[in-house]
């Protein structure tokens, strides 16, 4: 696998993974930030217009139905229709809610998704009148923690939505939040963790460029060689957690039980409508193309691919079409388990965020520092005893689903006997 040249490691600069750009910061530099942020927030703003469009048309033909075509060519300009007839509609307020808290919660939802974003490198690097930059927003050292600290900030959002609407069913919806995304949240950091520990570094432009080395040689061709990509060097276990705590982390299907309409006429944004409601409908696709996003830089080499062109253009554009070729891959995943699974209930959604991702993810942790220290019998000493140690775990949670059965049988025997002594036998 060929390193494009722009992705190569560049001396002790990255160490701190700063932007070369920063190096002298004058009024051009802070022209060269503006645009970067604007250019961002377009291609953010856009991807979201267009996956509201590409999930309606999948689904759509995955059903046999024609799906959006009357706005623009294919229907395309369908989502910006909807986004305008929703900003154009009346803001209503409820009674009884808190009226400041009600309308800040739907930015505190769609704002960390954005800023989430803005550490996602989409490319390799780029010159433009005589100032080198990542074609990224923003590379903080600690991109890692920022990533953490903005998915906690989002839960805020949604919390307060429904606490602030003066309603049961959104103040359920919100409850309900809380606790999924809260629980999903310890398991998408230990799988995160695993990727710190590999790669030596918070900095998402580092971790990108540890997965640009040459990987393992397969000897089926002489230049044929295996990525060296987390999700291989992790042995596909942390990627596998990650992809199941972001669906929940996002409220996508199978794990959208914060939106049950089912249950609770539309979750925590019952209330809203208008601006608030678009918000709202805008982060959560905003989320899912960011977490798509943070999984290709996290376990899939980030704009990495196998060609290294020579020409001056294709250098630096052809690493944007290998970022946005993997994240379409996560892109139609998502619109697939949405058309095909259904909402799971909300104890099998908690059974599987305690008894299984958090509990593997830090089997699988321990594992890999093991290895990474260059101790095998610590190794195989973990592995042997988080084996152990889910037996015990899954044998324990089995007696109890027995106990629970019993006392349910049990019960129901009791009312029968005392059903059967009344009058008429009822």
């Amino acid at each position: 696998m060929s390193v494009p040249l722009e992705l190569v490691w560049a001396g002790p600069a990255h160490l701190l993974a700063v932007d070369p750009l920063l190096d002298t910061v004058d009024w051009v530099t802070v022209l060269f930030v503006v645009i970067k942020t604007v250019i961002t927030f377009v291609v953010v703003l856009v991807s979201v217009l267009f996956m509201v469009w590409y999930e309606r048309k999948v689904i759509s033909y995955m059903q046999n139905r024609v799906g959006p075509q009357e706005a623009g060519p294919f229907g395309l300009l369908q989502s910006l229709a909807d986004g305008m007839k929703l900003f154009f509609k009346e803001a209503l307020m409820p009674e009884r809610a808190d009226r400041v808290v009600f309308r800040l919660a739907p930015y505190l939802a769609v704002v960390p998704a954005f800023l989430t974003f803005a550490i996602v490198p989409i490319g390799g690097s780029i010159t433009i009148a005589h100032r080198t930059t990542h074609l990224q927003l923003a590379d903080p050292p600690i991109g890692i923690l920022w990533l953490l600290m903005m998915s906690g900030i989002a839960i805020y959002g949604i919390m307060l939505a429904g606490w602030a609407s003066g309603s049961k069913y959104p103040l359920l919806g919100s409850v309900r939040a809380s606790a999924q995304l809260i629980s999903y949240e310890a398991a998408l950091g230990l799988s995160i963790a695993s990727v710190v520990l590999v790669t030596g570094s918070l900095g998402t432009h580092d971790i990108v460029l540890a997965q640009a080395a040459r990987g393992i040689h397969v000897p089926i061709a002489h230049w044929f060689n295996l990525p060296n990509w987390n999700i291989i060097q992790l042995a596909l276990v942390p990627f596998i957690i990650y992809l199941l705590a972001a669906t929940a982390e996002v409220n996508r299907p199978p794990f959208d039980l914060v939106e049950a309409e089912s249950e609770l006429v539309g979750g925590f944004n019952t209330e809203y409508s208008s601006i608030g409601f678009a918000l709202f409908y805008l982060a959560e696709f905003m989320n899912t193309v960011t977490q798509s996003a943070i999984m290709v830089t996290l376990f899939l080499g980030g704009p990495t691919g196998p060609w290294n062109p020579t020409a001056p253009v294709l250098r630096w554009l052809m690493p944007i079409v290998y970022f946005v070729a993997k994240i379409f891959i996560f892109l139609f995943a998502y619109v697939w388990i949405r058309a095909t699974l259904p909402r799971l209930r909300y104890d099998q959604l908690m059974d599987l965020g305690w008894k299984v991702l958090i509990p593997v993810s830090l089997f699988w942790l321990l594992v890999i520092a093991a290895i990474k220290v260059g101790r095998w019998p610590y190794a195989l000493g973990a592995l042997v005893a988080g084996l152990v140690a889910y037996a015990l775990l899954a044998r324990a949670l089995a007696v109890g689903k027995e106990r629970a059965a019993d006392q349910r049988e049990e019960a129901s025997i009791n009312r029968a006997s005392v059903a059967s002594r009344l009058p008429g036998g009822r």
